[in-house]
């Protein structure tokens, strides 16, 4: 049964959501609250937002594996498989009944984007920034539906900065802009786990419409309703809507802004034109603050899950993946087993082909647990040789928000093979006597590992 919205899935965490009643501000304290907070944290609602009385902020919602497992209704072992199986499939979204999302309508006043307690995150950003909106729009000729997460810089009353990085929003921009045409988009804001996570995925050619995932996913099609102002169709349960449509030719400069990199990074941006804001009653606006394990998780289930997916059809022996953490998907460890190590090798260069955006691979055995990096660390101290098993790349292509390749249009990517590849006994992994350790988890659990 999918949630029906992300206040139910709020209400579903019980313990696991703390409600903050203590004033926090919009600009600095809130995201500095999400960002600090540890990944098994309970997640946070803030409600008492400073300047937006009615308001409440969430965050920290999927930030460990037992609560995103939690919002795909499945355990945190079976997460992946469950991803992948459910994804391959596609349910289309349907027309809703009920319209939450248009509680309340605002197209006439003087600040749309200030009705809203879009968050001011880092020292040095520029401004707000909305950053875990879901980017809605119409692909120009076809109608084909376009979907993802971009970030959007507060550039005034009615203004928004959209940074447009990647497909398919960037191919729809520019098929507007070529007819000379404003591309109509809608920025759905509050959802509910499973169509944030569809937003980000990648779709081939048999389910090209995320929005179908995002039903596959949840189990049960999107309600949808037509926009105010838009010819674009939003989620009808979203808790906000921005309606607006991204002016032709038009650029503005955007940033400084702390992107999931941990770093800085400003660009060029096209600009949208504000024209409607719909939103429910009491409503809960999203926080999701770069670089926090929020980030993390939803990059290991919508990218990494996915490359474990291309990786197995290709190279047999392939265990488990795990983005590491804080590198924005820059970074990967893999399991393997009884891989040998010319096909560890090909699968390096696969990994690092498949995403623009990885630049670094570490290939570990089975017996290693890649989600402790203590354990990564002794592979690579104890079964790499550096000289023979690592695999350097240059000439790639850079991503655009890497702070190491800014201005240089070009990048580097490399792998390190950091299995026993057939070795002896000398690279066995030091085991403890398994009923000893038992013993010693039932009495000493609270200080165990």
């Amino acid at each position: 049964m999918a949630w029906r919205d992300l206040r139910a899935f709020l209400d579903g965490l019980g313990g696991g959501l703390r409600r903050v009643a203590e004033p926090f501000s919009p600009r600095f304290e809130i995201a500095a609250a999400l960002r600090e907070a540890r990944a098994d944290a309970p997640a946070l609602l803030f409600e008492s937002v400073a300047g937006h009385p009615g308001w409440r902020v969430c965050g920290n919602l999927i930030a460990n594996r037992e609560r995103l497992a939690r919002a795909f209704e499945t355990t945190p072992a079976q997460l992946a498989e469950a991803y992948l199986q459910r994804r391959a499939r596609g349910i289309e979204p349907v027309g809703a009944t009920q319209v939450p999302v248009k509680d309340v309508v605002v197209t006439q006043a003087d600040d749309l984007t200030g009705l809203l307690p879009i968050l001011t995150h880092h020292e040095l950003d520029a401004a707000p920034y909305i950053t875990t909106g879901v980017v809605l729009c119409r692909e120009p000729g076809t109608g084909r539906r376009g979907m993802g997460i971009h970030r959007m810089q507060v550039h005034g009353p009615r203004r928004l900065g959209l940074f447009l990085a990647n497909p398919p929003l960037t191919l729809f921009h520019a098929a507007a802009e070529a007819r000379g045409e404003p591309l109509e988009v809608a920025v759905a804001l509050g959802l509910e786990p499973a169509i944030v996570v569809a937003s980000v995925c990648k779709v081939g050619p048999q389910v090209p419409d995320k929005m179908a995932i995002a039903g596959a996913l949840r189990g049960e099609p999107v309600p949808m309703v037509p926009g105010e102002t838009v010819a674009v169709e939003v989620p009808a349960r979203a808790e906000v809507v921005i309606e607006g449509r991204v002016l032709p030719g038009v650029r503005q400069h955007e940033g400084p802004f702390g992107e999931n990199t941990g770093a800085y990074f400003s660009a060029d941006s096209a600009v949208i034109e504000v024209t409607a804001v719909t939103h429910r009653r009491e409503p809960i606006y999203p926080g999701l603050t770069p670089w926090a394990h929020d980030v993390d998780m939803l990059l290991w289930l919508a990218a990494g899950t996915e490359m474990l997916g291309q990786l197995r059809a290709h190279v047999a022996g392939v265990a488990d993946l795990e983005i590491a953490s804080g590198t924005a998907g820059f970074s990967m460890v893999i399991a393997v087993a009884g891989t040998s190590r010319s096909e560890v090798r090909r699968l390096i260069h696969l990994a690092l082909a498949f995403d623009k955006r990885l630049k670094s691979v570490t290939v570990v055995d089975d017996d290693v647990d890649i989600r402790n990096p203590r354990e990564v660390a002794w592979a690579m101290a104890t079964r790499h040789r550096p000289a023979h098993d690592t695999i350097v790349i240059t000439g790639t292509d850079a991503y655009v928000i890497d702070p190491s390749a800014a201005g240089a249009g070009q990048g580097s990517k490399i792998g390190f093979d950091a299995t026993r590849g057939g070795g002896g006994a000398a690279l066995d992994k030091a085991r403890l006597e398994p009923q000893a350790l038992a013993k010693a988890r039932a009495l000493l659990g609270d200080m165990m590992i």
